[in-house]
C-alpha cells in the first residue's frame, strides 16, 4: 500500500508498506480524507516541538472500517478517530483527561499517522460517523481542540473573549465561544485570515496590532474592562507574551498555541488581577461528541474553512505550497 512519509524536514517520499494486519484492541481502518493542520505544516518545515524523522503526518482524518475488533462497526462504515493514544493507568488517566497522558502517543506527531491507504488504531479511539460527511468528519479534530479550550475556559453568555490567532484552531475557538454565547474579538497579524473570519464567521471584532491600536480597541469594545477571557491559538511568542495585558481583572488566559520560547510577563500586573493561566491541550472524546452534535444540529458549519484540496498523489509537489502566504490556505483537505 502507498505511505507518504516525511523522511527530514522538507523531504516528502512516496514508499510501498505491508497493509496492517489485525491485532487484538485494534482496528483496520482505511483513509479517506486527511485535513491538513498546522502540525503537519510546522514538522514539514522542521520546526515542530516533541518531534522525529522519519514520521508519517496525517491525524485529522475520515476513513471507513476495514476489520477489527471495535464493537459496534460494520465494514465500509464511515469513522473518525480520536488520535491522541493513552495509556490508562497515569495520573490523567485516572483522572478522567487522556487528552493530557503522561506517555500519550499522538498519531501522526509521536507516532505515524494516517498519510497512508491504510492504518491500524486503538479500537477505543474510532468514532462514529454520526451522518456526518467525510469533509465534516475530517474537521471535527482541529475543532474539538477549540472546543476543549472553550470547556477550559467555562465561559458563560454575554462575555467578551478574545482570540489571538485566526487559523483553523482559532475559527474553532470563534465557533465554540459563540456557541456558548460570547461576544468574540479576533486578533491577528495577517489581514488575509482577518478578513475571511470576517466574512465566514461573524465576530464581533477584529484587530490586527500591527495596523491597529489593540489595547485602545479592545477597552472600546469592552467599556474599559477588557476581555474577560483571552485564548491564544497563534503559537507565537511575542503574540503569547503581549496577550497578558489584554486581559480583564479577575480574567483567565488559556493557551492554545505551543512555542519553543520562554513566557515572560509582569508578575505584579498579572497578581494584581487575580488572574488565571491555564493550558488546553488535545481533546477528549465528550469534546468530538460535543462538536459532531453542533454540526449535526446546523449550530456550526466548519465547510468554510476548507479553501483548498488535493489528491493522495499529489501530495509530494503540492504540500510545499500550502504554508506560502500568498495562497491564502485556510484549511487544505487530501482526498484519498
Amino acid at each position: 500500500m502507498k505511505v507518504i512519509a516525511c523522511q527530514t524536514p522538507g523531504i516528502f517520499e512516496l514508499i510501498e508498506k505491508e497493509m496492517p494486519v489485525p491485532a487484538p484492541g485494534f482496528s483496520i481502518i482505511q483513509i479517506k480524507r486527511i485535513g491538513v493542520c498546522g502540525t503537519d505544516l510546522h514538522a514539514f518545515a522542521g520546526n515542530q516541538p516533541f518531534f522525529s524523522y522519519p514520521r508519517v503526518l496525517g491525524h485529522e482524518l475520515a476513513a471507513e472500517f476495514v476489520e477489527g475488533d471495535a464493537m459496534g462497526f460494520e465494514k465500509g462504515e464511515a469513522l473518525t478517530i480520536v488520535p491522541y493514544f493513552y495509556c490508562g493507568n497515569c495520573i490523567a488517566c485516572r483522572n478522567g483527561k487522556p487528552n493530557c497522558c503522561a506517555e500519550i502517543k499522538v498519531f501522526g506527531v509521536h507516532i505515524d499517522g494516517g498519510m497512508a491507504a491504510y492504518v491500524s488504531v486503538p479500537s477505543y479511539a474510532l468514532v462514529k460517523s454520526g451522518g456526518l460527511s467525510l469533509d465534516q468528519l475530517a474537521l471535527v479534530e482541529p475543532l474539538a481542540i477549540g472546543a476543549h479550550a472553550v470547556s477550559r475556559a467555562e465561559i458563560k453568555p454575554g462575555e467578551k473573549v478574545l482570540v489571538v490567532g485566526a487559523g483553523p484552531i482559532g475559527i474553532g475557538l470563534i465557533m465554540f465561544a459563540q456557541l456558548a454565547g460570547a461576544e468574540v474579538v479576533l486578533m491577528d497579524t495577517n489581514e488575509d485570515r482577518l478578513e475571511f473570519c470576517r466574512n465566514h464567521f461573524e465576530v464581533s471584532l477584529t484587530i490586527n496590532p500591527l495596523q491597529q491600536d489593540a489595547m485602545a480597541m479592545l477597552k472600546e469594545f469592552t467599556s474599559g474592562d477588557m476581555p474577560s477571557v483571552v485564548i491564544d491559538a497563534s503559537g507565537n511568542q511575542k503574540a503569547i507574551n503581549n496577550a497578558f495585558d489584554y486581559m480583564s481583572h479577575a480574567g483567565k488566559y488559556i493557551l492554545v498555541g505551543l512555542q519553543l520560547g520562554e513566557i515572560s510577563f509582569s508578575h505584579p500586573a498579572f497578581h494584581k488581577r487575580e488572574a488565571t493561566l491555564m493550558s488546553s491541550r488535545n481533546a477528549t472524546k465528550a469534546d468530538f461528541s460535543h462538536v459532531m452534535a453542533a454540526i449535526a444540529n446546523g449550530q456550526i458549519d466548519p465547510l468554510p474553512m476548507i479553501t483548498h484540496r488535493l489528491m493522495f498523489d499529489d501530495v509530494l509537489i503540492s504540500f510545499p505550497q500550502l504554508s506560502d502566504p500568498s495562497n491564502k490556505v485556510v484549511k487544505a483537505m487530501i482526498d484519498c
